[in-house]
């Protein structure tokens, strides 16, 4: 499965560098995402991505990207025995993660423009790390099954200042991450990125 989704996103990044007015990049940044579970509190959890992306068009693009990345979340459970005490339990992932992105310039002047961008990214869970103190590892591991793969979107904003480009972010769930309790994955996500081609 791995190899399929790899393989077709390589391919798309590569007709996009083979098209006119095409571009081909690397990029990196952070991400602040957040799991929520309705029985406990949450918190984020300060992640990464690096990968490639490409860009077909001009004022009116198609942005697709691949890259590697990492999310998860915080949780507070109250500690057994009617104390006012809590423990964290901590869930993150290292995801694949597969957006389509369709932008359009907003403002066009040059060598600075500023983009707006919308799509759906699909995410397939590479590797899954579970940390939780004693007290509050039955609530971890009470997490019930946790998906491979998820579908969601990516709203957000950009500047292009001559080669490099910086892009703002929010990706929510458009599937449950884990059906058990309805988790859906949400992020913020801050990247820069330099175009190659």
């Amino acid at each position: 499965m791995k190899k399929y989704i790899l393989s077709i996103a390589l391919l798309v990044i590569t007709i996009a560098g083979a098209k006119a007015q095409a571009s081909l990049g690397i990029k990196g940044g952070i991400n602040l995402s957040k799991i929520n579970r309705d029985d406990l509190t949450e918190s984020t959890v300060t992640g990464y991505q690096v990968g490639l992306y490409g860009r077909i068009g001009n004022n009116l693009y198609l942005q697709p990207e691949l890259y590697l990345g990492s999310r998860g979340g915080k949780f507070e459970t109250n500690v057994a025995g009617g104390t006012s005490a809590t423990a964290t339990s901590k869930v993150t992932f290292t995801t694949l993660n597969v957006p389509l992105l369709v932008g359009t310039k907003i403002v066009n002047a040059g060598t600075i423009n500023v983009r707006a961008m919308l799509g759906p990214v699909y995410s397939y869970n590479l590797d899954k790390n579970t940390s939780a103190a004693n007290n509050a590892s039955g609530a971890i591991n009470d997490f019930g099954d946790y998906k491979n793969s998820t579908l969601g979107f990516q709203a957000g904003a950009g500047v292009d200042i001559g080669s490099i480009n910086v892009d703002l972010r929010y990706e929510g769930g458009l599937t449950k991450i884990n059906e058990k309790y309805g988790q859906r994955a949400n992020l913020w996500a801050l990247s820069v990125g330099f175009k190659i081609l």
